[in-house]
């Protein structure tokens, strides 16, 4: 298949009408290898294509006339070194930071560790077993959608009224809402939700975790499930088993759909967001995503042991707000969900985790001075949960 040097910008994978530009953020990777899969039973990618170039640390490539819904994931060469803080493993696929909707979701083995499961060194050792057929996997999405006469509703902060629910807690069990959409988006926008919201007398709805995220092994393994969706997995995707559709660029849609529909009643959509920390882990977690695309720079490490992870969440990592590559993924994802999903702001889950610079707390720290400057994030609703789980936090 013919892949040309494409473009570093923009990050993730973007459809232009012919073909599709490629293009992921690694400062220690060696090679980086596409792997394109045919459908979502796929044991294993139908190609594996390196990609040519790679301009300010950013490995891209150019695939001409593949279309949107296109699966795909990554194979990252690198050290497998945890004690210098580096976890590449080029048998594990991993997940596009920069997908805007999942193709699939993690089916879990122990394939999805990149160390040998119950090994006596640990997270030491190397898993040489390939996880392809386990693999969450991105989905290339066409992100044109009829709008109509949106926009933001901009409700003064001294109205503001909000009411946060679940958007699959909120319409699973209403009689009023029909069978096949509950627990849905597409529940939401219903009469019957929409009626009851407007009844109350609120102006915004604020949604616990849309991100896309995943119910860890060790609860799956009891039966369990992590219904509130703080552990996130894609910060640019929107939780897929919430959409009503098995369709995964319809989830998209019907995510706007939801966002209209709420809009054209007068209510504003506030996301609860979590980037505080990933559903990777500490050190013994699994490697789905930015651990093994650039541990060492994605997550927060100990200076003076890298192999450990610096956890100001209490949920065994805290992405590393000093990197300006981290910021701006967290800051595209803001842009995302403002500019593509119409959302009017967001609330901050652990938002002091957010501001730590070198340890302590820092109100005037980067990531709000950029949020601050932005023409974009600086003009919707802002929320801060003001406390994390370090000192002075």
């Amino acid at each position: 298949m013919k892949c040309l040097p494409g473009r570093p910008y923009a990050l993730g994978s973007t459809w232009d009408g012919v073909g599709i530009n490629f293009a992921i953020f690694s400062e220690h990777a060696t090679r980086v290898e596409l792997c394109l899969f045919d459908s979502e039973d796929a044991k294993t990618e139908n190609q594996r294509i390196t990609l040519p170039e790679q301009t300010d640390l950013v490995w891209h490539g150019y695939i001409p006339d593949l279309k949107p819904g296109q699966l795909y994931g990554y194979r990252i060469h690198g050290p497998y070194d945890p004690k210098q803080g580096h976890r590449f493993n080029p048998n594990k696929v991993v997940l596009d930071p920069y997908a805007k909707a999942l193709g699939r979701t993690v089916r879990w083995g122990a394939e999805m560790f990149g160390y040998k499961l119950g090994d006596a060194q640990e997270d030491l050792s190397m898993d040489e077993r390939d996880n392809a057929a386990f693999a969450p996997l991105a989905v290339v999405v066409d992100s044109a959608f009829t709008w109509g006469d949106d926009k933001p509703l901009r409700i003064p902060w001294h109205k503001t009224i909000i009411y946060e629910l679940h958007v699959k807690g909120f319409t699973k069990k209403n009689p009023d809402v029909p069978e096949a959409l509950r627990g849905t988006y597409a529940g939401l926008t219903t009469q019957a939700a929409i009626g009851h919201i407007k009844k109350l007398g609120v102006t915004a709805v604020e949604l616990m975790p849309v991100h896309q995220s995943l119910t860890p092994w060790h609860l799956e393994q009891k039966q369990l499930t992590n219904y509130w969706g703080y552990d996130t997995l894609g910060y640019l995707a929107p939780h897929r088993q919430y959409a009503a559709s098995r369709n995964p660029e319809e989830a998209v849609r019907e995510f706007k759909r939801m966002v209209r529909a709420i809009h054209a009643a007068g209510i504003e959509v506030i996301l609860d967001v979590v980037y505080n920390h990933t559903a990777e882990g500490n050190q013994m977690g699994p490697t789905l995503s930015l651990r093994g695309i650039d541990n060492a720079t994605y997550y927060r490490l100990l200076p003076e042991d890298p192999r450990y992870y610096m956890d100001y969440t209490g949920c065994g990592n805290t992405l590393n707000m000093r990197h300006p590559r981290v910021l701006q993924l967290i800051m595209d994802s803001l842009r995302h969900w403002v500019t593509e999903m119409h959302v009017d702001g967001f609330r901050f889950d652990l938002a002091s985790a957010l501001a730590r610079e070198l340890h302590e707390v820092d109100k005037l720290g980067a990531f709000f001075d950029i949020i601050h400057q932005d023409p974009i994030l600086s003009q919707v609703k802002l929320i801060a949960e003001p406390w994390d789980l370090g000192e002075g936090g």
